[in-house]
């Protein structure tokens, strides 16, 4: 998939006026200040730039304590007759295990180089996660899933809201701990209790379901985190607002050290967070600082978001 224009320069539909406070309610309140973010613990991926560690400083803003559920994607598409990127194409990315009897009849020829778990099908959307035959019956408290990062910003824009940046997504995920490899500590399953919707068994061939699930969860799955986030680990991966860099925030510079919004432009934008399908033998960027990126108009049914916006309306210049 190629990269389209930025959605905010032209969306298909009104953004109406709406009341800050309204919009800013039962988001979460981070403060602003120093954090260290990045990650330099034995299981990086160096390759990802998930070092250096570094301390940036970063005014207060407000976020959502959860992903975007079905739901609230769903009031908006019923507002603005917004068609996703997944839609337009026809086809979007789902799990091989989480094919519907239906949806093996329309995977297409082809697979990921590395992921042949991944299957192309067509007909799946955010309305058929798991392709035709199904639906959101009982999931409209799941996060919202193949929506790319054109859609996830045209939503955040209707709603009077933003993508976080990445730094602001790292510092919210961590709950204000300070270095922790998971939002609540440094042990994956304290007490042998699961805190968060990853894969458990043999990967991509068979999920014990310890922690209760196989697919996506419902967005407040799990204990929240110090700052109120739920599922800042595992369940989906969420789009931040940055284009993708390996390299652009190593140097210490105040663009990248005082509220850091990443490169001007690139070819991907970053996700954080992992997913459901994440495992430590294979893939454990369930780790707060892990990283990994997609192009913008990419969807796959293990991907979301979640919402930002400033702590103070920006003051006219």
């Amino acid at each position: 998939m190629g990269v389209p224009a930025d959605p905010t320069t032209a969306l298909p539909f009104a953004v109406p006026t709406r009341d800050r406070r309204e919009t800013a309610r039962r988001m979460i309140a981070i403060p602003g200040g120093p954090f260290r973010m990045g990650g330099d613990d034995p299981d990086q991926f160096p390759a990802d730039g998930e070092g250096p560690v570094r301390t940036v400083t970063l005014s207060p803003y407000l976020i959502d304590a959860t992903a975007v559920t079905t739901a609230q994607y769903a009031t908006f598409v019923k507002a603005t007759g917004y068609v996703t990127d997944a839609e337009r194409y026809g086809w979007s990315f789902v799990f091989h295990l989480l094919l519907t009897a239906e949806a093996e009849q329309h995977v297409l020829d082809g697979s990921i180089p590395g992921a042949p778990w991944w299957r192309a099908v067509r007909g799946a959307d955010w309305r058929h996660p798991d392709g035709p035959g199904s639906d959101l019956t009982s999931r409209q408290n799941h996060p919202v899933t193949h929506v790319s990062w054109n859609d996830a910003t045209a939503y955040a824009t209707w709603i009077g809201k933003r993508l976080p940046t990445e730094a602001e997504w790292e510092n919210a995920a961590r709950g204000g701990l300070d270095q922790a490899t998971y939002p609540w500590g440094d042990e994956l399953t304290p007490r042998g209790q699961h805190r968060c919707n990853i894969w458990q068994g043999t990967f991509p061939t068979h999920n014990t379901r310890e922690d209760g699930h196989v697919g996506p969860a419902p967005v407040k799955s799990y204990r929240p985190n110090g700052y109120g986030l739920y599922n800042t680990s595992g369940n989906v991966w969420e789009w931040c607002a940055d284009w993708w860099s390996t390299t652009w925030h190593a140097e210490d510079r105040p663009a990248t050290r005082t509220d850091p919004r990443g490169p001007v432009t690139g070819q991907a934008r970053v996700v954080r967070g992992g997913s459901y399908l994440c495992h430590e033998s294979y893939c454990n960027r369930y780790r707060v600082a892990a990283r990994t990126s997609n192009t913008p108009d990419s969807s796959t049914g293990h991907t979301g978001f979640r919402c930002a916006l400033d702590a103070e309306p920006p003051q006219d210049t």
